[in-house]
């Protein structure tokens, strides 16, 4: 019975990683809706205009991005064997060309026939890659809608499960740790429009092509946590090189400046609303979430762990306490 439960779990593997999705999504977006209720709008009209606020962004977002990420990225792509041509003349790489090769391996490789199949495993496995990404966008988007507009009687139903002695405090218990995920994810998805937008003026500013790419780069890589600031910053630093060893120097410096004004001023004021964990159980929730679930691990990781650290700090150490 055991083995055959953990088949079934994990034949369905990918429909619960898309309701958890959902779930942190509609947790995110309730304080919205109970925001518009403070100003006297009914629930479902309140959830509507969320709702509309949600398709409108997405819209707009798919209207005004994607015709120019394709664009720039196509070129990206297609530039990248002129932008060795040209980072080949660099006496210091050309020592190390001369040593490693790496360059012309590069070539070879950007110059195969095969790239695509071997990156996407064919014309069916790119096809394959669009429809599940497509489809699994508006999976998430209908649930995310339902469970914020069923959000009241999800909770109503989910504290029935206590004893009623010990309901109110499990309600309680419950609010906290739903105010502090909402808080964790409305405030890293600002936090990562804010490193977007900052990289599209820097990157813009200096001349630098493919600007809307890098910055969608950036704003994808700071949802990854840890790791994910300085991934989006290398990418970037790398295409600058590809340009000028001058622009390359310039995005590093801006990344430094930008992360330390980011860790000590824009994270710790948009942040403080959410549930804090310390930065050991940071590391290992965020290691522990990315090897079972990959990204969508690692980013509800760190929620999920501050909220069994909520639960063990006021309810499993008093018990044993008192003990």
């Amino acid at each position: 019975m055991a083995w055959g439960l953990m088949q079934a779990i994990a034949s369905v593997r990918q429909v619960l990683v898309l309701v958890v999705v959902a779930m942190f999504l509609a947790v995110g977006l309730n304080p919205l809706v109970e925001r518009l209720m403070r100003w006297r709008v009914k629930r479902p009209y309140a959830v509507g205009l969320v709702a509309l606020g949600v398709l409108a962004i997405f819209g707009g977002f798919i209207a005004a991005i994607i015709p120019p990420l394709i664009t720039q990225t196509t070129e990206l792509v297609s530039s990248i064997p002129g932008q060795l041509a040209r980072l080949q003349q660099n006496q210091r790489v050309q020592r190390l060309d001369e040593e490693y090769h790496f360059i012309e391996g590069l070539r070879n490789a950007l110059a195969s026939r095969n790239l695509a199949e071997q990156v996407f495993g064919g014309v069916l496995g790119v096809g394959r890659f669009v429809f599940g990404s497509v489809f699994s966008t508006i999976t998430v988007l209908i649930l995310t809608l339902y469970f914020l507009g069923s959000f009241p009687h999800i909770k109503q139903y989910a504290y029935r499960l206590a004893p009623q002695s010990r309901r109110e405090r499990v309600r309680l218990l419950g609010d906290e740790i739903l105010a502090g995920v909402g808080g964790y994810v409305n405030g890293i998805l600002l936090v990562a429009s804010i490193a977007g937008l900052s990289t599209f003026i820097f990157v813009t500013i200096i001349g630098l092509d493919y600007a809307v790419a890098l910055a969608i780069t950036v704003a994808l890589s700071a949802l990854i946590p840890l790791v994910g600031a300085t991934l989006g910053a290398v990418i970037v630093t790398v295409v600058a090189l590809f340009d000028s060893p001058g622009k390359a120097l310039a995005c590093l410096i801006f990344f430094v400046i930008y992360q330390q004004i980011e860790n000590y001023l824009i994270s710790p004021r948009i942040m403080k609303r959410s549930i804090n964990v310390p930065p050991g159980v940071t590391i290992v929730a965020a290691l522990a979430g990315g090897t079972m679930l990959g990204f969508t691990g690692a980013l509800i990781a760190i929620p999920t762990a501050a909220a069994l650290l909520l639960i063990i700090r006021e309810v499993v150490i008093p018990r044993q306490e008192a003990a």
